[in-house]
């Protein structure tokens, strides 16, 4: 089955892509959670459009994607909370939150898709997130979660 990605997924390719994949994971999995949609003859009108969408939220040379490492990881990030008394979190820390903070500290801005937190973050404490900026640079970003 051939599709076009409309968002990146791991281990396929990004947004815009043109993929060749198996009818099931591409009709059960792929297309109703929105991640492609069929690829036609006319899709290439789309591909051009989501392509010029990503390229401007992309950065566009190493250089600066170092410089927002470094920017990145220079200081923690403070992020507060609700939590219960035991130091557990009434809910979760999303990426969009850790967007927040990070620009509310004078950050650079970052776009919540790149943030990939791993396990959930349920509690008070320090705890680290990782922010692919560049295909080959990816920054650690240290959060210091405390409640509110």
């Amino acid at each position: 089955m051939k599709l076009i990605l409309t968002q990146e997924v791991r281990g396929l390719g990004a947004a815009g892509d043109v993929v060749e994949v198996k009818d099931g994971y591409g009709r059960n999995y792929l297309v109703p959670r929105g991640y492609a949609i069929a690829w036609t003859k006319g899709g290439q009108r789309q591909i051009d459009d989501i392509q010029r969408a990503r390229s401007s939220r992309e950065i566009a040379d190493l250089d600066t994607a170092r410089n927002m490492k470094a920017e990145l990881e220079k200081s923690p990030v403070r992020l507060s909370a609700k939590a219960g008394d035991t130091g557990r979190l009434f809910g979760a820390i999303t990426p969009g939150d850790i967007v927040s903070a990070v620009s509310a500290a004078g950050g650079p801005s970052v776009d919540k898709r790149r943030i990939e937190v791993g396990n959930p973050i349920k509690t008070l404490g320090e705890h680290t997130v990782s922010v692919r900026l560049h295909p080959e640079v990816a920054a650690n970003v240290r959060l210091n979660i405390v409640a509110s």
